[in-house]
């Protein structure tokens, strides 16, 4: 029985995309880390945490969910949340049903502080991301980022 051949390396234009690539992933989350622990004393995921808290009509989210967004696994997720209890930022109550399922609830301490540093970070993205991009680069980049997304979902 013959074996597959091996997976051919990539060409050369295909490893500077990778390259390129494995390089934002690196240094990008570690350009708004600093810029949020600097500017407002959080790190991103708390960061993203309170922002999606804050987009809900309710304020409030399934931990799971929130997991699911920040790409953080539960046990992450949940020392993110005692971070920021303590903070008086959010709270956690248990949902009623089957299961041990949490959600997170942003406070009124916690909606002032994403609102109080939400310029700031934008500000930061905008310097390090759109500033550098055209209008077609930007949608060249969604597009881009969206079919990766997905190819990372069904393979999961």
């Amino acid at each position: 029985m013959e074996s597959a051949p091996p997976e051919p390396w990539l060409n050369p234009y295909e490893r500077e995309a990778w390259l390129a690539l494995a390089g934002l992933l690196t240094k990008l989350p570690a350009s708004l880390d600093g810029q949020l622990q600097a500017d407002a004393g959080l790190s991103f995921i708390e960061y993203m945490t309170l922002a999606l808290l804050a987009e809900r009509p309710s304020r409030s989210m399934q931990m799971s969910e929130i997991a699911s967004y920040t790409c953080a696994s539960l046990s992450r997720l949940s020392h993110t949340a005692t971070r920021l209890e303590k903070q008086g930022f959010i709270t956690r109550q248990r949902m009623p049903g089957h299961g041990r399922r949490t959600q997170a609830i942003l406070t009124d301490a916690g909606l002032a502080k994403v609102e109080s540093c939400a310029e700031g970070h934008v500000r930061h993205v905008r310097r390090i991301v759109f500033d550098e991009l055209s209008y077609e680069d930007v949608g060249t980049v969604a597009a881009t980022g969206n079919k990766i997304m997905r190819a990372i979902d069904e393979r999961s």
